[in-house]
């Protein structure tokens, strides 16, 4: 069976994608499956045993530049790699009107959400077969069902798997504290950090961080100030980023996609969340957690505190949470 699956973004949306598709692999021996996705995520979508190709579709860098994208023959390019063959079923997890568009492109029988499931209602106008699944569950659930019903099988007895090997252990065991997010919100405070940093050193472990931008880098160094066990990476790309978390004894994570990759690899996982919700889209694997913030205003979905405004790092609702709260439910985990 050939299978075209769209699901362009974002890097936490591809992950919850991959128990689906390690169910169809084992409903449909011989399945093959090909991805279209964002560019930025292609090399996350690669790392599922499941996808023989993907079809990179830099849709907001195209929307961003239309007129070079017409006259560089990429948008061609891709409508024709889309077109190439013929799939038994293509199928739209996103069930927005971009990533339909896309699918509209590719030649064969396309299923998705229907109107009442999808995030953009009208998308579901553009598919051969709707298929209701409401949005009370978690997102990784609710693309599990959808691939059942589109490709025919049940998953009753079927357990949740991400289908990702965990990394080796080579060398000390270390963990990796993912404090980069796109709101800030999200952070949680760099004496948060440095705190667990310093409970992780006392019996023994390294952390290892990331840091793009100025933004993040500043903080980072400032996590890392005097702290010898604390190790800052330069920048990685994915294709080598996924290895460095694969291998950690345990990840602390704000409300960040490369946290949802931790979880699906099994890794023990801590995520902090605070202004927004991770009851439908938040952490999903075997050893994961979330700290959630406990304050009445929590979560807003906003991206900037009403409460403090002028903070731009470690809103109240995530500074409630403390260092020894972390630390508890990360040794908890890798019990």
């Amino acid at each position: 069976m050939k299978v075209l699956l769209v699901k362009l973004s974002s890097l936490g949306d591809v992950v919850h994608t991959f128990p689906a598709l390690t169910d169809a692999m084992a409903a449909h021996p011989g399945l093959q499956l090909d991805w279209a996705v964002e560019e930025a995520f292609a090399p996350v979508a690669r790392l599922h045993p499941a996808v023989r190709n993907t079809i990179v579709v830099p849709l907001r860098r195209m929307l961003r530049k239309p007129l070079e994208a017409l006259r560089s023959g990429e948008a061609g390019r891709i409508r024709t790699a889309l077109a190439a063959e013929r799939y038994d079923i293509v199928i739209d997890a996103q069930g927005l009107m971009k990533s339909a568009a896309v699918a509209a492109l590719a030649r064969g029988r396309r299923h998705g959400f229907d109107r009442a499931s999808a995030r953009e209602g009208l998308a579901a106008l553009t598919y051969h077969r709707r298929h209701r699944v409401p949005e009370v569950e978690h997102m990784a659930v609710r693309i599990r069902k959808l691939f059942a019903a589109a490709l025919g099988y049940s998953l009753d007895g079927r357990p949740a798997d991400a289908g990702l090997v965990p990394g080796p252990e080579t060398g000390a065991p270390y963990l990796v504290f993912l404090h980069g997010t796109t709101w800030p919100t999200k952070t949680w405070t760099r004496a948060g950090w440095r705190a667990l940093a310093e409970q992780a050193g006392a019996v023994g472990l390294d952390i290892r961080l990331f840091a793009h931008g100025e933004t993040e880098r500043a903080r980072a160094e400032a996590i890392a100030d005097g702290l010898p066990n604390v190790h800052l990476l330069p920048p990685q790309r994915l294709e080598t980023l996924a290895p460095v978390i694969a291998g950690a004894a345990g990840v602390v994570s704000a409300d960040t996609g490369l946290g949802h990759l931790a979880a699906a690899y099994g890794v023990p996982t801590v995520g902090l969340y605070g202004p927004t919700d991770p009851r439908l889209t938040g952490l999903y694997g075997p050893r994961a957690v979330e700290l959630k913030a406990s304050r009445d205003c929590a979560p807003c979905e906003k991206a900037r505190c009403r409460i403090a405004p002028e903070v731009t790092e470690g809103p109240p609702c995530l500074a409630d949470i403390s260092a020894a709260d972390v630390w508890r439910a990360l040794v908890a985990l890798r019990a």
